[in-house]
């Protein structure tokens, strides 16, 4: 009766992702993740406000925190996005056992790594976020932040795998819960522990911590609950050593993207370090309101990968087509409007974060060139959501690669040599700029080759 039940939901499941219209399907997946997204992001942000309050050299802890934080996130993208890209496919293709072997592996990889993860930031604490880009004014502050958040690695890293393998297999709205409950609390517990327990940015580490560790539980009841066709189970861990490749290699371009997204950062940090604590203080907060704004065009495409992969597996490539048309087209939009309103309300924006004129005058026109340059992202991220829920790995790890590494980092070490301060606030626009650029033809190639008729179509006219 159970086994009928199943089939039964993987069988609603199919239908819905592969013949609801493309518009409704892709905004009803991707509010959730936009909401999600924003939710994360804000508290984010939140830490970024009450960890202000404490001074500059306390601003800028958050910046090299964020840089770890981006690792965790690096390595828990990486098996995530890999289980899901290719759970995707396995269930348009109706195969649910693969898909909860690809599921498990990739959680239980994740709390090993997490692990793994803890112990080697605990024992080499300091040199770590020396190498993160923290100053010695900033070290005592980044050091009690990331303690906590040390601490919750494990549950932090597998919480991204399942967050992500939940959006891959269309069930949005069950990842937005555990990340929601997890920020809602993170928002409450920040003053609560900084200033009523006086434990200062250590308090902020700690409501970090705990939210993460809350995420984490809700998201786990999902999969032991029977909400999702992928279980989760040691006994579903593969050995085989091509299923592990398979999974690493197509995960791998989100490791690439989150991972050059964290050198880029440690390496910002060092530059804007050269031009003392306001100017890596004014970035951190910068960075923090751009990837609000960035979010929501993220959020967007989040929602669009699933019905891509699900499509795409079941061969019904005129609606992949249609989705990756519609999605940049939102994405655009939506991206557009915000980035219009960073542009005008940039020096308000960073003084809510920092009231110091340097930290203001800084980040004003960092914010502002970041702003302009939102609108060159859409078809860059989009193009790197597609080739990687449709399985092509090496052109998907090269366009992961070109916003943050590629380009970022050459242009950014050029720039500070010949234009000091205006080279730290200048490079990502103009890495965004040349990764549009790049990606354009890969997009046009892509689509060139995709088949024009659905496998169906071409098989009954065969």
């Amino acid at each position: 009766m159970e086994q009928v039940a199943e089939r039964d939901r993987s069988a609603a499941q199919f239908e819905k992702m592969t013949k609801t219209p493309i518009p409704k399907l892709i905004v009803k997946l991707g509010i959730p993740t936009t909401v999600s997204m924003l939710v994360t992001h804000v508290y984010n942000m939140v830490d970024t406000f009450f960890v202000g309050k404490l001074g500059t050299s306390a601003s800028g802890a958050t910046g090299i925190v964020f840089g770890f934080m981006a690792i965790l996130q690096a390595v828990g993208f990486m098996l995530g996005q890999g289980a899901g890209s290719l759970i995707s496919r396995r269930l348009g293709k109706k195969d649910v056992s693969s898909a909860g072997v690809y599921a498990s592996t990739s959680f239980f990889l994740a709390l090993l790594s997490g692990f793994l993860i803890e112990i080697l930031g605990l024992c080499f604490l300091e040199p770590m976020l020396k190498m993160l880009g923290s100053t010695d004014t900033i070290l005592p502050y980044a050091r009690q932040y990331v303690f906590y958040i040390l601490l919750a690695s494990p549950f932090m890293v597998a919480s991204f795998v399942m967050n992500n393998v939940l959006r891959f297999e269309g069930k949005a709205a069950y990842a937005m819960c555990g990340l929601m409950a997890g920020a809602v609390l993170n928002m409450g517990c920040d003053p609560l522990f900084m200033f009523v327990f006086d434990m200062g940015i250590a308090g902020a580490g700690l409501a970090t911590a705990l939210s993460q560790c809350v995420s984490f539980c809700i998201l786990l009841f999902m999969f032991l609950s029977g909400k999702t066709q992928s279980r989760l189970s040691i006994r579903s861990v593969t050995r085989d050593l091509p299923q592990l490749w398979n999974l690493v290699a197509t995960g791998l371009p989100a490791l690439l993207r989150q991972g050059m997204s964290s050198v880029a950062t440690m390496l910002l940090n060092h530059c804007a370090g050269e031009f003392g604590d306001p100017a890596v203080a004014a970035m951190s907060i910068v960075n923090r309101i751009t990837m609000l704004i960035f979010a929501v065009g993220l959020g967007v495409g989040q929602g669009f990968q699933p019905v891509c992969g699900f499509n795409y597996g079941a061969g019904k490539y005129r609606r992949v087509r249609s989705a990756y048309r519609f999605t940049l087209a939102l994405a655009m939009v939506l991206l557009g409007s915000f980035a219009l309103a960073g542009l005008l309300c940039a020096p308000w924006a960073v003084r809510v974060f920092r009231d110091d004129d340097e930290v203001v005058r800084i980040g004003t026109l960092a914010l502002r060139l970041q702003c302009a340059a939102l609108f060159f992202q859409p078809l860059m991220v989009m193009t790197n959501m597609l080739l990687q829920s449709t399985g092509k790995k090496l052109q998907a790890a090269f366009t992961a690669l070109l916003r943050s590494g590629l380009y970022f980092i050459p242009i950014l070490l050029v720039l500070v040599r010949l234009q000091g301060l205006f080279g730290v606030q200048a490079a990502q626009p103009i890495a965004d700029v040349f990764a549009f650029l790049t990606a354009l033809p890969i997009v046009a190639w892509f689509f060139t080759k995709l088949p024009k008729e659905d496998a169906e179509a071409e098989q009954s006219g065969a």
